[in-house]
């Protein structure tokens, strides 16, 4: 990837709508995102019926609903799916899902996928890694609630199962992230530890922690993004209304634009200003020809465009060549 992957993270914010799912990858098409990305699950595979929901959970939709019965509400099936993958292709952006159970990942593999997506909560589940590594493709890895040693297990499972090049995404899974969670030099830490590529999954509130990654050197940037933060749901406080993504794009290719390469050379824009703002050696009162160039007679002021003041002591001593008026550049 030569630009930031920007991942529009729809999730379960489509509340077990195929319709909706749809309207969220062209929210996400317009804004300027490069891929939509969804959730995929058999339900009962992955929950018990004895979980209880996360905190910020059952303050967005209430305690008294199980786990499992608010996921089973959120998700259509694979069907759903498939023509959610269909609409993405007429409209030109990448669909991408979370698998969150084994036949899930098996079924993501009928779509051709180019890549697949570990979430944080499966990073410790070694039948899971197994089967995401033997597909063989590349993965991108969100590291949220990890340590360093249980990344570097995760990595290793999946190096050694077969999975095409890994990037690992920083992630804070707490929704909304406190700024003073967020943590973003730990990208530094995982690129320094892995050696690989690195992004972040941004999850909290606005866009300046996404554009700080992108700036630090995230070459992926997921968002979770919803069509309106006032419907009901686990997620849709914790996203970005549409036109927020959309500034979230643009953000970020800012950044890219601001970045450069990495060289410290002259711009072409720039270039037009060093004779106004260098300086040259001028008179510094009026020099007759033959006299002795001191530091008596000379000076240094702008334009940039005669003998530098580098040459300073290689000038001092010389004899001037011609009649020079006060602040006209000399010349050897």
């Amino acid at each position: 990837m030569n630009k930031t992957l920007i991942i529009a993270e729809a999730g379960v914010n489509h509340n077990g709508s195929v319709e909706t799912a749809m309207q969220l990858a062209l929210a996400a098409k317009e804004a300027g995102a490069d891929v939509v990305k969804y959730q995929t699950c058999v339900p009962e595979l992955v929950v018990s019926r004895f979980a209880e929901k996360a905190e910020y959970q059952k303050r967005e939709t209430g305690a008294a609903q199980s786990q499992l019965e608010m996921i089973r509400q959120l998700h259509f099936d694979w069907n759903g799916h498939r023509r959610v993958k269909q609409f993405c292709d007429a409209i030109g952006i990448q669909y991408l899902s979370t698998a969150f159970d084994l036949p899930s990942i098996d079924f993501l593999e009928t779509l051709d996928l180019p890549f697949h997506k570990v979430p944080s909560g499966e990073i410790t589940n070694l039948p899971y890694l197994q089967r995401i590594a033997a597909c063989g493709k590349p993965a991108l890895v969100s590291t949220g609630m990890c340590e360093m040693d249980e990344i570097a297990a995760a990595v290793e499972v999946l190096q050694q199962g077969g999975c095409g090049e890994l990037t690992l995404l920083h992630c804070n899974t707490e929704y909304p992230t406190p700024y003073e969670d967020a943590n973003l030099l730990a990208l530094e830490a995982l690129r320094a530890r892995f050696g690989r590529r690195v992004g972040y999954s941004d999850h909290t509130a606005g866009v300046t922690a996404a554009v700080a990654a992108v700036a630090l050197g995230a070459c992926v940037i997921e968002k979770h993004f919803t069509l309106d933060k006032t419907q009901p749901g686990p997620d849709h406080k914790a996203s970005l209304e549409p036109e927020e993504l959309a500034a979230l794009c643009r953000a970020v290719r800012d950044t890219e634009r601001l970045l450069g390469g990495g060289e410290k050379h002259v711009t072409q824009s720039e270039a037009k200003n060093r004779a106004v703002a260098r300086k040259s050696i001028v008179a510094q009162r009026p020099i007759a020809r033959g006299e002795s160039y001191t530091a008596e007679n000379l000076t240094v002021k702008r334009p940039g465009t005669g003998v530098s003041p580098m040459r300073w002591y290689e000038v001092l001593g010389k004899k001037a060549p011609r009649d020079f008026e006060e602040d006209e550049c000399i010349e050897l």
